[in-house]
């Protein structure tokens, strides 16, 4: 695998999750709360990109950038030596940030906003049509497609089955990564899908031991699922190399 593709998939990442702090601090808001429109040192804050940091007086807000930068430079580089230099990889990296945005507002404020997950699953879907008629594309669209369906059906059924546990956002994000998943097909499906749960199930039980939630508390999923995803991405796309 070229070095050089990983090495600017890496700055990529770097520059796009750079642009994530300022969307994640709007963003982090309760369910029917106005997105944030000013900053602590209440001058007002515009726009959907950048640093946390107010444009008039300087003062920072927020989480701060580094860690941001540092998943998304790490995932699309992870990307980008699994994928190598198919079409399929410009999909993936153009989703790493939006994935890194919606796993930081979860982890805040336990929502995953519909102006996120609906988008990205359409994006997913039209610009892996594309990479479809691609020479050298490493998936299927119909795969992508049927995956997407699967997964967010079977999130909606955890959903009814249990309602305390998860919300709707978690359903409409899985129809995204379901058809990241299913581009590779129905094993990577599984797999990305098993590794969601398992990692969600750990976390749960960590916080619970230590005594950080108890069984009624909401638990961010969604890092959960989007690093699940990641994983079985990775592998669908390493074995198809």
């Amino acid at each position: 695998m070229p070095v050089v593709l990983i090495f600017f998939a890496a700055a990529y990442g770097a520059v796009a999750g750079l642009l994530v702090p300022h969307a994640r601090y709007r963003l982090s808001v309760e369910p029917g709360e106005p997105w944030q429109s000013t900053g602590p040192c209440g001058h007002p804050v515009t726009g959907w990109l950048g640093l946390p940091r107010c444009g008039e007086c300087g003062e920072g807000y927020g989480q701060g950038a580094l860690w941001p930068v540092a998943v998304t430079a790490v995932a699309a580089a992870a990307l980008a030596a699994a994928v190598g230099p198919r079409p399929e990889l410009a999909v993936w990296l153009l989703a790493a940030p939006v994935g890194v945005l919606l796993a930081e507002v979860d982890r805040s404020v336990r929502r995953l906003p519909d102006v996120l997950t609906l988008p990205l699953a359409l994006a997913l879907v039209a610009l892996l049509g594309a990479a479809a008629w691609t020479p050298g594309a490493g998936g299927s669209w119909t795969g992508a497609l049927l995956g997407g369906l699967a997964l967010g059906g079977g999130y909606f059924v955890l959903l009814l089955v249990r309602p305390s546990g998860m919300g709707f956002g978690d359903v409409k994000l899985a129809l995204g990564l379901g058809c990241a998943l299913g581009w590779y097909g129905w094993p990577v499906v599984y797999l990305g899908a098993l590794a969601s749960l398992a990692l969600g199930s750990l976390h749960g039980l960590a916080l619970l031991a230590a005594r950080r939630a108890d069984r009624r508390s909401m638990i961010a999923f969604g890092p959960w699922m989007l690093t699940g995803a990641l994983l079985g991405v990775l592998a669908g796309a390493a074995a198809g190399l």
